[in-house]
């Protein structure tokens, strides 16, 4: 497996395992009050699990799984800036919906959309026609 996917999948196991901590204070938060201010962590919540968990997930599988020219999967710089847009993104987001700082928010999806950006020039060449279908 190529180390971007490495990477890629392992970051985002941590995702998943931060995101369900989220998702446990707050239903704890439900039955027995911890404090009010335990609410501010659900788009930090939501954030880890569908871009941080998700879509990392499917990424570094894509990125193990298209296609390669010969022996190569073509510049790989696109795809790991991916995963860095992508990580700095989802905590700016995650970060920036907790402290109530709109300015992280907005520049976290920033990055998460040059994150897709990136990743799309990357795996856009490796996604070709079957034979005989072109």
């Amino acid at each position: 497996m190529p180390r971007l996917s490495v990477w890629f999948i392992r970051a985002s196991f941590v995702y998943l395992l931060i995101g369900v901590t989220l998702g446990m204070l707050m239903l704890w938060n439900k039955g027995v009050p911890l404090h009010p201010a335990v609410w501010r962590l659900l788009p930090a919540h939501m954030d880890f699990l569908l871009l941080g968990w998700t879509l990392q997930l499917a990424l570094g599988v894509a990125f193990w799984i298209l296609p390669r020219f010969m022996t190569s999967r073509g510049n790989v710089k696109p795809a790991w800036a991916a995963f860095f847009l992508l990580n700095v993104g989802v905590w700016l987001v995650g970060v920036g919906g907790a402290l109530g700082r709109p300015g992280y928010v907005l520049a976290g999806r920033v990055a998460e959309a040059m994150a897709a950006a990136a990743f799309a020039l990357h795996a856009w060449p490796r996604v070709k026609p079957p034979l005989g279908m072109e």
